[in-house]
């Protein structure tokens, strides 16, 4: 057995356990920008999970018009140090603090993805006509409706088919393929 055989389930760890909660921690600060109701079900298991580490960090890092700052630097922290924690695993000769630098383009990255696929669910909810009073469904079309509302304007619906998902769609890929590249080089470029 080589090193890789015990490196490859660590690294998929790290990256799984860092990634999901990095994500939940993600959504509550998005939940909090869209306004989203937080007696939903799902908005309280996000806040149950998130809130014994954001009230400490709550202390020195205060909110910023509504929002939640600290929330905000906590996705950038967790994924600094994930990115740090893979560098140290994998032997990688980089400094520990470079990790700060090089979570920017990958926090960016997960809020592009983050809209993608709810985005992408949105739609495929649209084909089975859910209960609109689903918690679930409540929360997705608030957290995409700041970027498909002005979509909609753009482009009404098509004979009864709504194709704005679409452009938004396109539009995140596109936003994602040319901001991410060079937000990744100029974090790896020395100042």
């Amino acid at each position: 057995m080589t090193n890789t055989y015990l490196l490859n389930p660590v690294v998929f760890l790290v990256q799984t356990l860092f990634g999901l909660y990095t994500a939940v921690v993600a959504m509550r600060f998005l939940l909090q920008w869209v306004r989203a109701d937080f007696y939903n079900p799902i908005s309280q298991f996000v806040v149950k999970i998130t809130s014994p580490v954001l009230r400490p960090l709550r202390r020195i890092i205060p909110g910023y018009g509504g929002l939640d700052l600290s929330a905000l630097v906590l996705v950038w922290l967790l994924t600094a140090i994930e990115l740090g924690l893979l560098a140290l695993l994998l032997g990688l000769d980089r400094s520990p603090f470079g990790a700060l630098g090089w979570a920017i383009p990958n926090v960016v990255e997960l809020f592009i993805n983050i809209f993608l696929f709810a985005v992408l669910i949105r739609v495929i909810l649209s084909w089975v006509n859910p209960d609109p009073y689903n918690p679930a469904v409540a929360l997705l079309e608030r957290i995409t409706d700041p970027v498909m509302r002005p979509a909609q304007r753009l482009i009404q619906p098509i004979g009864g088919i709504d194709l704005s998902p679409m452009l938004v769609m396109v539009g995140l890929v596109l936003l994602n393929m040319l901001l991410i590249p060079p937000l990744r080089w100029l974090v790896a470029s020395p100042f």
